[in-house]
């Protein structure tokens, strides 16, 4: 096989970045150009059940609270599981319009991207974030 997980890597990696880029933009149709027709997005407090609603919903949020907002994004580890199952783990975060780094850790959240190749494409199939919580002691 000519694939070797590393040109994988590289693949998931250039969607995020594309992602994240067309969220800078206010963009949510480049968003989501690489979401799987049926993905699912969970934040607290929502669930989004296709990369429509998902489109539809940044859409909105791009005009009004998310305007001019870009994301912090670090990529915590990647894992894949089968030939054509990967899953990402990040530390993010929203920065408002005028931001330049996170203002405080109490605005980031654990991410979880669920990817999935189909057709020779990695596509993003679910995502879902929880916020990061300091240690209990």
């Amino acid at each position: 096989m000519s694939n070797s997980r590393a040109e994988d890597e590289t693949a998931i990696q250039a969607v995020l970045v594309d992602s994240y880029k067309a969220w800078a933009a206010g963009d949510a149709d480049g968003m989501v150009a690489n979401y799987t027709p049926d993905a699912t997005a969970i934040m607290t407090g929502s669930l989004r059940d296709s990369r429509d609603v998902i489109r539809d919903s940044m859409a909105a949020s791009f005009e009004g609270p998310l305007k001019g907002s870009s994301t912090y994004n670090k990529q915590l580890s990647i894992r894949f599981v089968g030939r054509d199952g990967a899953i990402v783990v990040s530390e993010s975060a929203i920065l408002f319009a005028g931001e330049t780094e996170v203002p405080d850790d109490l605005r980031k959240v654990n991410a979880t991207w669920v990817f999935e190749k189909r057709d020779g494409q990695w596509l993003i199939a679910a995502y879902h974030n929880s916020p990061v919580l300091a240690p209990q002691h």
